[in-house]
């Protein structure tokens, strides 16, 4: 009899183990989700290896299975409240979302390898480096620079006068276009 309460009396206390280890986040981790190239979302806890690795490791929730995924094997990330796009195997952090997204690049997947099983493909990346700023619609992704800003204005915003005011108020600083494209985003 007393084995039969020692027995339930540590299964019980594995029990309250357990549960406190699914509500701790795991060092280095932050609690987030990720959207796979499937389209399902998992969540669980993140580690952001973005800048150096162009990469993320994954955990679930129960801190049972752990995998790494590139920026080619997702479609993007969500850490902590911000968001992230994966295209052309590099991270971009979303800065506005609408017909036009805004985007900084946040890693450089060029030159990276991933397997094909035994196969080594060499990733190409995207143009342009960490911190720049980019838009993607339609399928197109265009890095803004000194040269391509002012197309931008004018071609890309042309439909609606008050994103190009807002965009040309800025006298070329790229990273305050947030509010033209978000101007131009919220327009029929």
């Amino acid at each position: 009899m007393k084995l039969k309460h020692f027995f339930y009396t540590v299964a019980v206390l594995f029990s309250f183990t357990v549960v406190k280890a699914q509500t701790n986040v795991p060092a280095d981790f932050t609690k987030g989700s990720v959207t796979l190239a499937d389209g399902k979302v998992v969540t669980g806890f993140i580690k952001d290896n973005m800048k150096k690795f162009a990469s993320i490791t994954f955990l679930d929730n129960e801190g049972n299975n752990k995998k790494n995924y590139e920026g080619s094997d997702i479609n993007a990330v969500s850490i902590d409240n911000t968001n992230y796009m994966c295209l052309s195997g590099d991270f971009f952090k979303t800065i506005c979302i609408g017909r036009i997204n805004f985007l900084q690049k946040v890693s450089n997947a060029a030159g990276k390898s991933t397997y094909n099983g035994t196969e080594a493909i060499f990733n190409n990346g995207t143009e342009g480096k960490v911190n720049d700023y980019f838009t993607y619609s339609n399928n197109s992704l265009k890095l803004l620079n000194k040269k391509t800003v002012e197309s931008f204005i004018n071609n890309d915003l042309a439909s609606n006068p008050l994103a190009v005011q807002n965009a040309k108020a800025n006298k070329g600083d790229i990273s305050k276009l947030e509010e033209a494209v978000k101007i131009y985003n919220s327009s029929n």
